[in-house]
């Protein structure tokens, strides 16, 4: 059977972070930290820290995440592209939405000794929301329970990541959601801009009952 980038992708972030979680040297290495990569310059920590996380909670709802809306993200770009660039260019996507989500927390945080994060949080919000731009009002179920249309449930989650970048009490760098966020926006609009009128004529046409 032959194995999506996405899977690939999720295989080596778990094998990662798990290494990581049991080797205290090794999460340190790779965490995001502004003060040292600017003193350092261990510039490599702007994509290690995206394949690492803070424990397996932290890891699951990462990845649980990316392995739905990534297939979305993996499929659209290799109907457009191709296979082999498709993937290709899938890939340079994911890592970029971890790099370029940190960009404004590094500016921020360079001269902050104490500042410190990690996960998939850009990549993973690249992929959900360039996923919703092309399918709006496809349902996204939480565990089976609670079922919202993407548009609505992008809304919620960066409101949740707002409000959690503003608590900043763990290692979770929940502002790259937002930066993240608008990178898969603006990336699935410049490949593919006829999705932004479909986007808005889908919105413009849900009915809630």
């Amino acid at each position: 059977m032959d194995l999506s980038i996405t899977i690939v992708l999720i295989i080596i972030t778990a094998i990662s972070s798990y290494y990581g979680i049991n080797n205290g040297a090794y999460m340190e290495r790779c965490m995001f930290t502004p003060y040292i990569i600017k003193r350092n310059s261990q510039w490599e920590r702007f994509i290690t820290s995206g394949f690492i996380h803070k424990d397996y909670v932290h890891l699951f709802f990462n990845m649980f995440t990316f392995y739905f809306f990534g297939g979305v993200v993996e499929q659209i770009l290799a109907y457009k592209f191709g296979g082999i660039l498709g993937g290709v260019i899938y890939v340079l996507f994911y890592v970029l939405g971890i790099v370029i989500s940190d960009i404004p927390t590094y500016l921020k945080n360079q001269d902050n000794s104490y500042y410190r994060a990690l996960g998939a949080s850009g990549g993973t919000a690249a992929t959900v929301f360039a996923s919703i731009i092309i399918l709006p009002l496809s349902d996204i179920c939480l565990f089976g329970i609670l079922c919202l249309p993407g548009f609505i449930l992008g809304v919620l989650f960066l409101l949740y990541s707002y409000f959690k970048g503003k608590n900043q009490d763990d290692a979770i760098n929940h502002d790259a959601h937002l930066y993240g966020a608008i990178f898969g926006i603006v990336f699935i609009l410049i490949i593919s801009p006829e999705s932004a009128t479909t986007f808005v004529n889908q919105v413009l046409s849900y009915r809630p009952f």
